[in-house]
């Protein structure tokens, strides 16, 4: 029995999800999740299979996941804010039999189930008061399947989701039911989550913050109330109700939603802001916890099924962005470069074990050896635990610029550059950022006698790449700094941005 039919069984008339001015008990969400999951059988998706879905709506995301799990399928969502190239990368890594859209997205997926040879369709649950459809309306038409007999029940892969590491080399990460149910029950014993209570998701669908906010909620009975982007006025409001008792939320997010909310204490049933996805400012945190926010700096990454440590929002100790706490049922520890364990205080490569980790990348077991080793997955993110085993995150990974709590990867937009024919070499760099906490700068060296000029490349960067990817700012140079091995001193680099700097 599926997570869902299990909450409607014991609680069928408890609120589910609230969209706008609209409330679905979970007696109705399985109802509907029970009809996509008929019209996918329909149209020939069998279990054991995986299905792509490219949407940005909150609700078609909602439906999908819960009719893939009863139906013993595997959802690999999309970022819907990526380039027809990318996400063309990505369904032809993984392997999908066909891709599902919103109304909004069906050219973009006929376009792209095309060029993949896979069969499209068209999900179209936007109005709370349609029956979900499912249509399909290109390429091949699916045969049903045998059912998969590999894995059963909550060893079976639920969730396919992309991430990379700082090589820019696209890896789906794949989730069992059971890493996140054991994600979902760590939460509801660190931060707790009661049947009733209300969390805000204004992340994005797509991403492992924000379908973890689904899964938790169904598990522990609780209500997701659904926001299809993030909007600070919207939030504002939306915690102005005085509903709302836990929000996730990334430091862009939080600094706009603090300057939108001015100078009030926060409503009394807040109880928790779950601040993740990059490295919170202190004077950011400062700011919350001088206005009494009750924030719970997070770290997390996709192959642990989102939250691996948290520090309690009554945890008053500096630094504000350390101290954070192992979920139960999850265990830390820091590698020296040389493979040893390091003593506290020390810095090292972050090591995470526990039932939440990933099961493989999927199609790529060079990576899954080099990530998980010995039952520890190897982050590649660096930190230090203190005496009493609280973990302070130094950076995210030596390269990786997070901006508005989206990776950006600089070997990705460095290939990127290199596809331009006057283009020699390129190198990336983070640069301080008020809104976005960083953002990409390209340093380029032109090829001899080149015409070049940031216009172009900006329009080059543009048409492979999504926005927030795509660099603020190019510096043209006659070489990039580079040790006696060959390889790029991003350093210097970062450096020499500094310098320039008025």
């Amino acid at each position: 029995m599926s997570w869902l039919a299990e909450r409607a069984a014991r609680s069928s008339a408890a609120e589910a999800l609230v969209i706008g001015d609209v409330c679905i008990d979970y007696g109705e969400l399985g109802r509907r999740a029970r009809a996509l999951q008929a019209a996918l059988h329909v149209q020939g998706v069998a279990p054991g299979e995986a299905i792509a879905l490219l949407a940005a709506g909150a609700l078609e995301v909602a439906l999908l996941l819960h009719a893939a799990q009863s139906l013993g399928c595997t959802l690999l969502a999309l970022n819907a804010r990526l380039t027809e190239p990318e996400l063309a990368r990505q369904l032809a890594a993984s392997g999908v039999r066909a891709i599902v859209a919103e109304p909004s997205s069906v050219e973009r997926a006929s376009a792209l189930a095309a060029g993949c040879g896979i069969a499209a369709f068209r999900v179209d649950a936007q109005s709370p008061s349609l029956e979900p459809t499912l249509t399909h309306v290109s390429g091949q038409r699916l045969s049903a399947r045998h059912a998969d007999t590999l894995a059963r029940g909550e060893e079976r892969a639920l969730l396919w989701l992309f991430t990379s590491g700082t090589s820019g080399e696209a890896k789906a990460a794949e989730l069992s039911q059971r890493a996140l149910r054991a994600s979902a029950r760590g939460h509801e014993r660190s931060i707790g989550l009661a049947t009733g209570e209300r969390w805000l998701a204004c992340m994005p669908m797509f991403h492992i913050g924000g379908l973890s906010i689904l899964v938790r909620c169904t598990l522990a009975g609780a209500s997701a109330v659904l926001h299809d982007r993030f909007d600070e006025g919207a939030v504002v409001a939306e915690l102005t109700s005085g509903h709302i008792a836990l929000v996730s939320l990334v430091p862009t997010m939080l600094a706009r939603v603090l300057d939108a909310w001015g100078e009030r204490p926060p409503p009394p049933r807040l109880r928790c802001v779950l601040l993740g996805g990059a490295a919170a400012p202190a004077p950011l945190l400062a700011r919350a916890a001088a206005l009494g926010f009750p924030i719970a700096p997070t770290y997390g990454l996709t192959e642990a099924a989102s939250q691996v440590a948290t520090r309690a929002p009554a945890e008053k100790r500096e630094p504000l962005g350390g101290r954070l706490r192992a979920l139960p049922g999850t265990e830390l520890r820091i590698m020296n470069e040389d493979g040893a364990l390091a003593p506290p205080g020390s810095e090292g490569e972050i090591c995470v074990r526990g039932e939440t980790l990933m099961t493989r990348y999927v199609g790529n077991e060079v990576a899954t050896s080099r990530a998980l080793r010995d039952g520890w997955l190897r982050t590649g993110d660096v930190g230090r635990l203190d005496d009493e085993g609280g973990l302070e995150v130094l950076d995210r990974r030596t390269d990786l610029i997070v901006s508005g709590g989206e990776n950006v990867y600089p070997a990705e937009i460095e290939n990127a550059l290199h596809e331009h024919a006057d283009v020699l070499e390129a190198g990336v760099v983070a640069r301080a950022d008020e809104r976005f906490g960083a953002r990409p700068v390209a340093f380029v060296v032109p090829r001899p006698s080149a015409r070049i000029d940031e216009v172009a490349l900006r329009a080059h960067c543009a048409a492979r790449l999504a926005r927030f990817k795509t660099p603020d700012a190019f510096v043209f140079t006659d070489a990039l700094p580079r040790n006696a091995a060959g390889k790029l001193l991003r350093r210097e680099l970062r450096d020499r941005l500094l310098r320039r700097r008025p």
